[in-house]
């Protein structure tokens, strides 16, 4: 069954926010649950379990960080706060793994990441959306995370039922896949891919079938010609292979949610050139985004894992593949729903050994489901966070990626060096205080009540509202440590009073 989601950039209101700390750490788990949780190198299965590199077992414990595949080309929330803010927090809450959707329209050469503050996020001002996502891979492998990359969908306006359109057609959906099998090749950060996100039939006849043997609509077919496509040039990744809805001949119910459906691999299984980089995945949600006939059986909930057995439990439960959750999630709007998500944790299993999941979702702007933050992009929704705690693994380690940077520090002296009647010139000077070069840095500030800056000179100054920004100038990206640079200003209003809140990034500078 059909799953809408409401990808905007304007926040929805989600369900009920409590106030917390955004940094709240997951509890202590055990030694050997802490330790293998993303373990080392890239994975593969054995049997349902999933494994490192040296056989420890692993699991993905996770999180989707929606936006790249709309619109904005980029994660969203990136207009609210820093992009290593906001992987910290992942991190911190125990989620290991981050599922990142993205459109091939992403990487059109007329796709510029849009929503994105400058002073918020001055690393990622003037990159591509390739360019961006490889900022996001870089810090989360710091933190020990996983990333999972997601065709969410052809291009940024829908999803659609098949893996292809007219104006992305079959070809442009493998050559985008090996493109960034290639281009992350040796960095196990990222450890696969999910070919196509919720196949699908259409209502009145068409759409994705699965085992059908037509070579235009049959999803598994299809998964084939990419997984295999991807593995020949990158045969550590993974591959993810979701279900499609409607599965005719397998019982009853033949249908489900979007994605959701791999009765069908029973008798029709992906075939792969690495049978042991396979990986299914189901989507799976409440009653509040959709009345599915199984929450109102009065046998509701014992129903539900005889249902699940059903549409993909039953590879994890006969030892046939690994199987990610790779989408589930609820406004907890309905008390049913509530009921649903921990019954599902339950039925995912605890451990290493149980299904790896990635919750639906981080941002709490999707229409259906809303997220693990709340409206203000910060605070942590605790009612869900609660029941999906005891299941979090937290990232132990490094995925692979780089270090974590040292921190960033900087200090700021602000003088008026003329004035005259209704305006003035003065200078605001930044010093890199911190250890390392300030890459591509921008500078904010809350400027006095009646000024507006006219012009600048050293950086690209602009104000909007009280806010103004010195971005650096093409010619001097980087601020080297100890260094300092001197920004020119020129503005209309009173010349009286000192500016305040200077920050670069998200790091407040002294002044």
């Amino acid at each position: 069954m059909k799953r809408l989601l409401s990808l905007v950039v304007a926040a929805l209101v989600g369900g009920a926010v409590l106030t917390a700390s955004p940094a709240t750490a997951a509890p202590a788990l055990s030694r050997e649950s802490a330790a293998s949780g993303t373990g080392t190198g890239f994975w593969h299965a054995a049997g349902a379990q999933l494994v490192d590199a040296t056989g420890a077992p692993v699991r993905m414990t996770g999180i989707n960080w929606f936006g790249a595949e709309t619109a904005n080309y980029s994660p969203h929330g990136l207009w609210s706060r820093n992009y290593h803010d906001m992987l910290d927090q992942m991190a911190a809450l125990g989620y290991n793994t981050l599922r990142l959707p993205y459109s091939n329209q992403l990487f059109d050469s007329g796709s510029k990441p849009v929503s994105v503050d400058q002073v918020q996020n001055p690393d990622l001002q003037g990159l591509t959306g390739l360019q961006v996502l490889d900022k996001i891979v870089a810090y989360a492998g710091s933190k020990g995370m996983r990333v999972l990359l997601d065709r969410h969908r052809p291009d940024s306006g829908a999803q659609s039922p098949l893996w292809y359109t007219a104006a992305y057609p079959e070809s442009r959906w493998i050559s985008d896949w090996t493109m960034l099998a290639k281009h992350y090749q040796g960095n196990p950060t990222v450890i696969g891919a999910d070919l196509h996100n919720e196949p699908h039939s259409i209502s009145g006849g068409g759409g994705a079938c699965w085992g059908c043997g037509d070579t235009a609509t049959d999803w598994r077919l299809a998964a084939e010609r990419a997984g295999n496509a991807v593995l020949a040039v990158n045969p550590d990744w993974l591959i993810v292979v979701e279900g499609v809805d409607c599965v005719s001949g397998t019982g009853d119910p033949q249908c489900g949610w979007w994605g959701g459906n791999l009765s069908g691999a029973k008798q029709f299984p992906v075939r792969l050139s690495k049978p042991d980089k396979l990986v299914y995945s189901a989507h799976e949600y409440a009653t509040s985004v959709f009345a599915q006939k199984w929450f109102s059986d009065p046998a509701f909930p014992a129903n539900l894992p005889a249902l699940w057995d059903h549409f993909f439990g039953y590879l994890h439960k006969e030892n046939i593949a690994p199987v990610l959750l790779g989408e589930f999630g609820s406004t907890l709007a309905d008390p049913r729903d509530k009921v649903w998500l921990q019954e599902l944790m339950k039925y995912a299993g605890t451990g290493t050994s149980g299904m790896s999941f990635t919750y639906w979702s981080w941002n709490p702007n999707s229409g259906d489901t809303g997220g693990i933050l709340g409206d203000d992009w910060t605070t942590v929704n605790q009612a869900k966070q609660a029941i999906l705690q005891p299941y979090l693994i937290p990232p132990v380690g490094s995925g692979g990626g780089p270090a974590d940077p040292p921190p960033a520090s900087c200090a700021v002296t602000y003088h008026v060096d003329n004035t005259w009647q209704g305006g003035f010139v003065a200078t605001v000077t930044v010093k890199n205080t911190g250890s390392s070069a300030l890459k591509n840095w921008a500078l904010g500030w809350t400027v006095q009540s009646g000024t507006q800056i006219t012009g600048g000179w050293n950086a690209t100054v602009t104000q909007t509202g009280q806010q103004a920004s010195a971005k650096a100038p093409a010619w001097a990206p980087d601020l080297a440590a100890g260094a300092s640079v001197s920004i020119g200003i020129q503005a209309t209003g009173p010349s009286t009073g000192t500016p305040g809140g200077f920050a670069v990034g998200a790091t407040a500078c002294t002044t």
